[in-house]
């Protein structure tokens, strides 16, 4: 069974609201769960101190027990402490210019 720590929405419509949860690859993302460790509340300011909550202590016990964290999760726990920071890339390569952007792009740039 591989173990994700990932995000489960809860809240209202328009009104987001995650919980931290360890959970079963497998399972939905709402769905089933093994223990929930932290929450995330986006709509706070970045800077409010019960934007992103976390158990450390359980937080640590699973990771050592093998699960492994989404993109989202890994960047709150990179910030903790808890785990190394990982490496952003900030645009997205679905949103990167295609080939023939890239071409023209190149083109101009010689010219």
């Amino acid at each position: 069974m591989s173990l994700k720590i990932r995000l489960s929405r809860a809240g209202a419509k328009k009104r987001p609201y995650y919980h931290i949860v360890i959970a079963d690859s497998r399972s939905p993302r709402d769905g089933r769960f093994i223990e929930k460790v932290g929450a995330y509340n986006p709509m706070l300011p970045s800077d409010h101190a019960d934007r992103i909550r976390l158990n450390d202590e359980r937080i640590k016990h699973w990771l050592s027990n093998g699960a492994l964290a989404t993109d989202r999760v890994a960047r709150f726990l990179g910030n903790a402490g808890l785990i190394e920071k990982p490496v952003w890339n900030e645009q997205p390569k679905q949103s990167a210019p295609k080939k023939r952007a890239q071409e023209r792009a190149a083109a101009k740039a010689a010219a």
